[in-house]
């Protein structure tokens, strides 16, 4: 690949930035302009439930500008992303078209998971993730509406969650209820420590978290109060406990001209600090590693990975299952069960590709689906299915969006219940694809059946599609004839979906 100048453009819930890098085949994106300009729109919606006329004009002048500075550079790819504060106003498609008619430039809007996964892997490249790593640690990810949390067990990701104490939102919603600077800082305390307590007690009790890693333009900006300390990129307990009272005992204003912070960023550092602290405080982390990652860094790293050209060996596939497997284990699923439903359900995906058409990141949601197809019967165990929808439904699943969430919940709905034509289950899918999740249930459903009896009879199936009939040929001495039965009741949707008729075969039998 030859080099390629790059833009990433982050419409953020404090500010608009962008950072242009240079992306080389050997050695990676380099940084070569950053522009940022300040607008409130985390404040517009958390206090209003939507994005104003004068914000909306102003992110318009604002990504003009950025239009101008990429075409100085001869940019010839970008992305621009929007987070919590357009994703949850009320009139964000408005803004949105808004945006598009005024520079041209299309601004799409990010999950919760979408985003701190591309901040995670900014992080992991910068940092190098899973290399010989021997301690656990948590990823805290400080936006303007949420914190997300993400243990690492070692090299593995095994637990995330998000909590709704975002620096802006935080700010905003407390903001009355303190008049002097001492009373704000109890009550931030409070309102954050009860999220921060309650985390711990259900999900680090038995961790022994020894390092937080701090990502965001947070962290640098508490850096710059302790200039004595020659903080690099490692702040000990101690050392921050030195930041933090500063950042209390210090206005917003004298923060800003005092260390060179832009003043609506020196307003956030107080519940920044009050969160980092609050988790130090219920941990046993011995430092908080800062890799200075920002969300545009996140932009380019995602981009450069769906490319092939981030240069770490790294497969994020795999952290998209492990958030998946944590949810597995905390509804204590049936694991041998579970397991043989998916490898069945990714072997019958592999044996037909040419036909189904459906590629990587669908054979991902596939194994989701299967991971998950029975947790809600840790609830109950006569409306497993329909709660095990609403468990992936209301569960976020780091890397995914919130579409191809919704489609793995579908997927798992339908693999028991009746799907009926895509107008009468427009209700359930809601954005899903339909045709998406008809393809991938049909699968999950032949998958679930050849284990009906739960005690993996089926394994190590060998295939063979030809003239429209899909053969799946075992070679087992044990009495199959439950699986069989059922089997031959499971495969019409399989049939109406793809054409294709599938068959199941025993080599050897009792």
């Amino acid at each position: 690949m030859a080099n390629k100048i790059f833009a990433a453009i982050d419409v953020g819930s404090n500010e608009l930035s962008m950072k242009i890098y240079e992306i080389t085949p050997k050695k990676g994106a380099k940084e070569i302009d950053y522009v940022n300009s300040t607008v409130e729109l985390g404040s517009d919606t958390y206090n209003s439930g939507k994005i104003t006329e004068k914000s909306t004009v102003k992110v318009c002048e604002i990504l003009n500008k950025f239009r101008r500075k990429m075409k100085e550079y001869d940019v010839r790819d970008y992305k621009a992303y929007a987070s919590s504060a357009v994703r949850e106003a009320e009139n964000s498609v408005m803004v949105l078209e808004r945006i598009k008619q005024h520079t041209g430039i299309d601004v799409t809007v990010l999950s919760n998971s979408e985003q701190r996964f591309m901040n995670y892997k900014a992080c992991a490249a910068k940092y190098r993730f899973g290399q010989e790593e021997t301690k656990n640690r948590a990823l805290l990810d400080i936006g303007a509406g949420s914190l997300q949390i993400s243990i690492f067990d070692k090299q593995n990701l095994i637990q995330t969650q998000n909590l709704p104490i975002g620096a802006v939102r935080i700010r905003d919603y407390l903001a009355k209820y303190g008049a002097d600077t001492v009373a704000l800082e109890n009550i931030m305390e409070e309102f954050v420590s009860n999220f921060i307590e309650e985390f711990r007690n259900l999900f680090i009790n038995d961790k022994d978290i020894k390092s937080i890693i701090a990502i965001g333009d947070g962290i640098a900006n508490l850096k710059k109060v302790g200039p004595e300390l020659k903080i690099v990129d490692k702040i000990t307990r101690d050392q921050f406990r030195v930041l933090y009272h500063k950042v209390v005992e210090t206005t917003p204003e004298i923060l800003s001209e005092k260390y060179g912070v832009p003043y609506e960023r020196a307003t956030l550092m107080l519940p920044m600090a009050i969160i980092y602290q609050s988790f130090l405080d219920n941990s046993r982390a011995e430092d908080i590693i800062t890799p200075d990652v920002t969300f545009c860094d996140g932009i380019v790293a995602d981009y450069m990975d769906k490319h092939g050209t981030l240069l770490i060996d790294k497969d994020f596939d795999e952290d998209i299952i492990a958030s998946a497997n944590s949810i597995a284990k905390k509804y204590k699923v049936n694991r041998r069960h579970t397991q043989n439903v998916m490898q069945n359900a990714l072997d019958i995906f592999d044996s037909f590709k040419v036909i189904h058409g459906l590629g990587k990141r669908e054979r991902l949601q596939l194994q989701i689906a299967a991971m998950l197809h029975s947790c809600g019967k840790f609830v109950n165990m006569n409306e497993g299915t329909m709660m095990s929808y609403h468990i992936i439904m209301s569960t976020e699943i780091l890397g995914l969006s919130h579409k191809e969430r919704e489609e793995i919940a579908n997927i798992v709905k339908f693999n028991e219940y009746y799907l009926p034509s895509q107008t009468k289950a427009q209700v359930s899918l809601m954005t899903a694809d339909y045709m998406k999740v008809a393809k991938l249930t049909s699968i999950l459903r032949i998958a679930d059946v050849l284990d009906k009896s739960h005690r993996q009879k089926i394994e190590n199936m060998k295939f063979n599609c030809k003239d429209s009939v899909l053969t799946m040929t075992v070679d087992t001495l044990n009495d199959i004839t439950l699986e069989a039965g059922v089997f031959r009741t499971k495969t019409e949707l399989f049939r109406k979906v793809f054409g294709v008729k599938p068959v199941l075969k025993q080599k050897r039998g009792l």
